[in-house]
């Protein structure tokens, strides 16, 4: 079986490549979210998304915006926890949470976060003395404390309600509870393998030590803290009626983070959305619709306004400084080089009456 896996990866990479996957991978699901979407919208009625808009209750939309900064906050351990993880642990954590928030904020509305999200990071952290290599290796580790908590999560969620996931995958209950089962061995594996003994994957200085086993569960629990932010967020922002309770929900939000994550779109953008509307179908559309809305106000869109006032100011900070800087040393140089002219011409001076 092993074997025939190898085989196939190697004739895909090959004579395919793995690149050309993920792009026809997300043109696919970018394809059948716009086909599901047109499905289910094509007869949406503005006004009473509107009306289920403004019938939200204020308190609701301020507890979904204290989960949202919840999460946000969590996303700050992300870049912490990369930093010690390879050694950089002079580096404060107010630099990591600068870096993790505004990259993070950025990547989710630019779309493809390990780029766009790299380059944020970049531009911060090599005012602290990181090259681009390390700054590869906090993206690694913070995408793999990403990935970590999507799989407990899932794992967990599907484990315990199994007919979460049957709205999305359209499979009976005993084959998703296989599913959830097998995502909690792969995590066991992984967590047992790197309590074992110190690991380390890549090649020369693109080698990376993984956390070990006690440090990996802390950084699944940073996973599933910010995860449970954003469930709770959007699970505030649904109706009271029909009800649905929180494992569940947390299933299908995650499941639809990850579809959108996969179709590279910006935030998931429409994506997400179908898949939430598919998932909560015993919803009435417009009121789905309606927080849909809300969260992407809340998460997406208001920390992407505060990034980007944040890393402006600290541009504009960073060239005055540099400006100021410079006319320092200006005039510095300009009130020194009289007097190191004339102690330049005395030594000469000097010189040439010992060699006479």
């Amino acid at each position: 079986m092993l074997n025939s896996l190898r085989a196939v990866a190697r004739f895909i990479q090959n004579n395919i490549g793995w690149n050309r996957i993920g792009v026809m991978l997300s043109v696919a699901i970018i394809t059948i979210a716009v086909v599901v979407l047109f499905h289910m919208l094509h007869d949406i009625n503005i006004d009473e998304v509107y009306a289920a808009v403004k019938s939200t209750e204020p308190r609701h939309i301020a507890a979904a915006a204290l989960f949202v900064a919840g999460g946000y906050f969590t996303l700050t351990f992300y870049d912490w926890f990369a930093l010690r993880t390879i050694g950089r642990k002079e580096v404060p954590y107010r630099v990591a949470a600068l870096a993790g928030f505004t990259s993070y904020s950025i990547g989710h509305n630019i779309g493809a976060t390990v780029f766009t999200g790299g380059a944020v990071r970049y531009r911060i952290y090599s005012a602290y003395g990181l090259d681009a290599i390390e700054v590869a290796k906090i993206c690694f580790v913070a995408g793999l404390t990403f990935w970590l908590g999507n799989v407990t999560v899932l794992g967990l969620g599907i484990t315990i309600d199994p007919v979460a996931a049957s709205a999305i995958d359209q499979l009976p209950s005993f084959p998703n509870r296989c599913i959830g089962v097998v995502l909690l061995v792969i995590l066991t594996s992984y967590v047992t393998w790197v309590w074992s003994g110190p690991r380390e994957i890549g090649r020369g200085g693109w080698n990376v030590k993984l956390p070990n086993g006690p440090t990996t569960l802390l950084q699944i629990v940073i996973g599933i803290v910010d995860l449970g932010f954003c469930a709770l967020a959007m699970y505030m922002l649904l109706p009271g009626e029909p009800n649905i309770d929180f494992i569940s929900l947390a299933v299908i939000f995650v499941s639809a983070t990850l579809l959108g994550f996969a179709s590279h779109a910006p935030g998931g953008l429409g994506v997400f959305d179908a898949t939430m509307l598919v998932a909560l179908w015993q919803f009435d559309k417009e009121q789905v619709l309606a927080g849909l809305l809300l969260f992407r106000v809340l998460y997406y869109l208001v920390p992407f306004a505060i990034a980007l006032v944040i890393l402006g100011t600290r541009e504009i900070w960073l060239n005055m400084h540099g400006a100021h800087r410079k006319a320092e040393l200006t005039a510095v140089t300009t009130v020194t080089a009289p007097i190191r002219s004339e102690i330049d011409a005395k030594e000469i001076e000097s010189e040439k009456t010992d060699a006479g």
